[in-house]
């Protein structure tokens, strides 16, 4: 069976993007694939300094790193901070691409972000997209951005507009039909 892991770059109470992650996540179990939802709170790590190497690594990011290696799709749903990621994104990805063997050889990734403006975390998802690809991450074609968040779901955490509902059933195939070969 296809396994994920799905994970949310805001772990702020009420975070739109939280609301996207589960939709997401529901999705991919439509489809068949067993998935298992993270949240980074659980995998705390301090701010990265080479210093902490090789002796003070954090447990947490050793074990986020497996579970990338373990899993056929990874994807994570982030909002834009400043017209880029946020600073537990970034934290986080540079702790798991310092752990061997590389985590990001394996899965397929899924990018998508939900944001108040209309630009849609368009500026966070490119930065991300380039920071996995350098990482060597097979990410998916589609971009699924959402904004403006205060229109964007019902109160089932459905996204209301057809454009969106459409990209989530792209990605969602392009997720399970995509592979790195048995890489």
């Amino acid at each position: 069976m296809t396994t994920a892991i799905t994970l949310c770059g805001s772990i702020r109470k009420g975070s739109v993007n939280e609301i996207l992650r589960q939709h997401v996540s529901g999705k991919l179990r439509e489809a068949g694939v067993e998935v298992t939802d993270l949240s980074l709170a659980d995998f705390e790590m301090p701010i990265f300094n080479e210093d902490l190497e090789p002796d003070h690594v954090p447990e947490s990011a050793v074990r986020l790193a497996e579970a990338f290696r373990t899993h056929d799709i990874v994807f994570l749903a982030t909002p834009e901070y400043n017209g880029s990621l946020p600073p537990l994104v970034i934290n986080t990805l540079t702790w798991i691409s310092r752990q061997k063997p590389s985590p990001f050889r394996h899965a397929v990734f899924g990018i998508a972000g939900v944001s108040s403006g209309k630009y849609a975390t368009i500026w966070a998802q490119s930065h991300l997209r380039d920071l996995l690809t350098k990482a060597g991450a097979l990410v998916v074609p589609t971009l699924l951005g959402v904004g403006p968040a205060g229109d964007a779901f019902d109160d089932d955490g459905a996204p209301l507009e057809p454009q969106i509902k459409h990209k989530v059933t792209q990605i969602v195939k392009e997720l399970t039909m995509f592979s790195r070969g048995g890489a």
